[in-house]
């Protein structure tokens, strides 16, 4: 990871079955699917951790939200009937996944697993830090209406959608949310993340112009962080 070449001779050579152990495969398949193979790969622990950080703790913890909120309110995906999305957040965040997804189905078909991993890290980066964290007043009310109904209808699409995008990357963890997302809702559902249809994107659905809005509206906020911090 300091750009060096792996040697045995030199002591810095990482065996596989102690890379496994401690940074995970998940995070290992990660790190060699988001680097173009044209370039050199900085493979080490601190490159896995950084991942982590970056994308698989993020995604865990959106996930981890909403199993927890869900549970407590008795939220069943099969029985959700939202009627409409029923906020600019929530229509933003379904523009963006199946933006996602057209956008990863297209470098998967050129086998550019680099640039379809970059789009991932976007898209839960915006999850996380800017949709979930403008929702959980509405996931925290008590009272279940159609605002609410909505906001969990929104997040569990974008979460089941997203783990089938994921699973070619990290076989695992796509395994284990798909488990409890889906099939202990729905046996009728295949037994594997593996074995689903892979996602197709909904055009209808995907609004370039609300995207390049809110887009905006986080740069402002950015560049409004970054003043209040200088000042």
């Amino acid at each position: 990871e300091n750009g060096e070449d792996m040697h045995k001779s030199k002591g810095n050579a990482i065996w596989f079955e102690d890379a496994a152990e401690e940074m995970g495969v998940d995070a290992m398949r990660w790190v060699y699917a988001r680097t173009n193979p044209s370039a050199n790969l900085s493979f080490g622990y601190g490159t896995a951790d950084a991942i982590r950080r970056r994308f698989v703790i993020p995604l865990w913890n959106v996930y981890s939200f909403f199993v927890t909120y869900a549970n407590l309110d008795g939220f069943k995906p099969m029985r959700a009937q939202a009627t409409k999305l029923a906020s600019e957040l929530d229509r933003w965040i379904m523009s963006e996944v199946n933006d996602l997804t057209a956008d990863v189905t297209a470098a998967l078909d050129e086998y550019d697993s680099a640039e379809a991993s970059r789009r991932m890290e976007e898209f839960v980066e915006r999850l996380s830090n800017w949709y979930v964290r403008r929702s959980r007043r509405r996931f925290w009310k008590s009272e279940s209406d159609e605002d609410k109904l909505s906001a969990y209808t929104t997040l569990y699409d974008c979460l089941t959608i997203f783990i089938r995008l994921m699973a070619p990357f990290m076989p695992f963890l796509a395994e284990e949310m798909y488990s409890n997302l889906i099939r202990s809702v729905d046996s009728d559902a295949p037994e594997s993340v593996h074995l689903t249809d892979w996602p197709i994107a909904n055009p209808l659905l995907i609004d370039q112009k609300l995207s390049q809005a809110m887009r905006m509206t986080m740069r402002v906020a950015s560049m409004g962080r970054a003043a209040r911090q200088k000042a």
